[in-house]
């Protein structure tokens, strides 16, 4: 089989996790780096085993001709570096937040169905084992029909507003940080049609959303998705139902999963005892789907990360006046 060429756009920690996922993957391989500094790229490179590095998204892009690109960089830059792949004709795997609010995913999709191009956003916790089980345990109706669902994950991030947690420029917040995951990993997990959906949050000093509450009423089940950037919580996913509950611990890289009965007894608990890296799904899928002529993945489809977009503009919505909104 042909060997499908990655570049990478951005040289940071996550780039790297993902440079050793594609090592993990049968006839795949990154061919280039490229950051804004060219002695950033080249260090990468050199740590990585990537061949070429370059100082310009641009000229990368338009020199290597990849396979797929994989955007790895802050939130902020997301929706400028996804139009410039598709005008190469280059596939995008772009990491979560892939945007910052719904014009610009309605934008990237827009093209993306025009030239028939695929994109997604690397929400790779959709295809951990651990997530996949849950869904399973659900679909079989392990627990009954789900009634009541709450998603919990927080942690005290570094408050310099020059770092990209609370940085406006950078775009952060944990709605692009952690919200993502406790809405996209639930709303795939619950799989019913969302009928109204609440929000409201705590805002930061530096202008970006410190805390969040989001509530959501599905067609059988209502669910919190709690997320914080201020303190260290609980971090796991509950399904409760009218049979049992289902835990998931760390739900956005979770690695077990607990199935309990009706008298709160453990029936089942899975460990994931084969994933490596977990950005090994998200490489596969992007490269089957291409592979298979599609333009979107069905596992996170561009109307997941358009819903998830929308959600960020209502709790942007809810920013008190005098804070820094930049991002947009």
């Amino acid at each position: 089989m042909k060997e499908f060429r990655f570049v990478i756009l951005g040289a940071g920690n996550i780039a790297g996790k993902f440079c050793e996922a594609v090592s993990l993957t049968e006839h795949a391989a990154v061919a280039a780096v490229a950051s804004k500094s060219l002695e950033r790229a080249a260090a990468f490179a050199e740590k990585n085993g990537v061949l070429k590095a370059y100082g310009d998204y641009e000229e990368m892009l338009r020199m290597e001709k990849p396979d797929g690109a994989y955007i790895a960089v802050t939130p902020n830059d997301h929706y400028r570096l996804s139009m410039l792949c598709l005008k190469y004709g280059v596939p995008v795997l772009c990491e979560k937040a892939m945007f910052q609010n719904s014009r610009e995913a309605k934008e990237v999709f827009a093209v993306s169905k025009e030239k028939g191009i695929f994109v997604m956003e690397a929400l790779w916790s959709r295809f951990l084992p651990a997530v996949c089980k849950v869904g399973e345990w659900l679909d079989e109706g392990r627990i009954g029909k789900a009634k009541i669902a709450s998603c919990t994950i927080g942690f005290r991030a570094d408050p310099d507003p020059k770092r990209r947690y609370y940085s406006p420029e950078l775009g952060g917040g944990a709605s692009k940080d952690i919200t993502v995951y406790a809405y996209e990993i639930t709303t795939y997990l619950l799989r019913q049609k969302l009928k109204n959906l609440t929000v409201s949050a705590v805002w930061s000093e530096s202008g970006v959303d410190e805390s969040s509450l989001v509530t959501l009423e599905f067609e059988e089940t209502l669910a919190s998705l709690m997320t914080t950037f201020a303190a260290d919580t609980d971090e796991r996913l509950v399904i409760y139902g009218s049979k049992g509950h289902i835990e998931l611990p760390y739900p956005h890289y979770a690695s077990e999963a607990f199935l309990y009965g009706e008298k709160g007894e453990l029936l089942e608990h899975f460990r994931d005892e084969e994933t490596k890296n977990g950005f090994t799904y998200e490489i596969a899928e992007m490269i089957r789907c291409i592979r298979g002529g599609l333009t979107e993945s069905p596992v996170v489809p561009h109307s997941t990360t358009l819903a998830c977009a929308e959600l960020f503009d209502r709790i942007d919505a809810t920013r008190p006046e005098g804070r820094d909104s930049s991002h947009f």
